[in-house]
C-alpha cells in the first residue's frame, strides 16, 4: 500500500506568484526522486486555496523526500508563502483496513 496524503493550505495573496514557481520547482524535482509515485500541487476552488497530492512506495520514501538537499530550501520558502499552516488528510487504498 502506498503513503499518501493530500496537504490543503492557503497561500497568502502577495506571494502567489512565488508560491506557484516553487511548486513547479517541486513538482518537477520530485518526479525524479526514487520511491515518488506522484507528486502534484493543485488550485483549489476557495480563492488564495491551494492542495498538494503526494504519494510515495512508502513512509520512508516520504521522508527522505524532505530530507533531499534539494528540497529542503525548496521547502522553507513554499512554507513561508503560506498563510497559517497545513492540514494534512491521509489516503488509503480501498481495501478495508487492516486488509491488504
Amino acid at each position: 500500500m502506498a503513503f499518501s496524503f493530500l496537504s490543503r493550505f492557503r497561500v497568502r495573496d502577495d506571494r502567489e506568484n512565488d508560491f506557484i514557481a516553487l511548486a513547479r520547482q517541486m513538482e518537477e524535482l520530485s518526479a525524479r526522486e526514487p520511491g515518488t509515485l506522484h507528486y502534484k500541487f493543485f488550485r483549489l476552488a476557495d480563492p488564495g486555496m491551494y492542495a498538494v497530492h503526494e504519494s510515495f512506495v512508502d513512509e520512508a520514501a516520504d521522508q527522505a523526500h524532505m530530507a533531499y538537499d534539494h528540497n529542503k530550501p525548496l521547502i522553507e520558502q513554499i512554507v513561508a508563502c503560506m498563510e497559517g499552516t497545513y492540514e494534512r488528510e491521509m489516503l488509503f487504498d480501498l481495501a478495508p483496513h487492516g486488509r491488504a
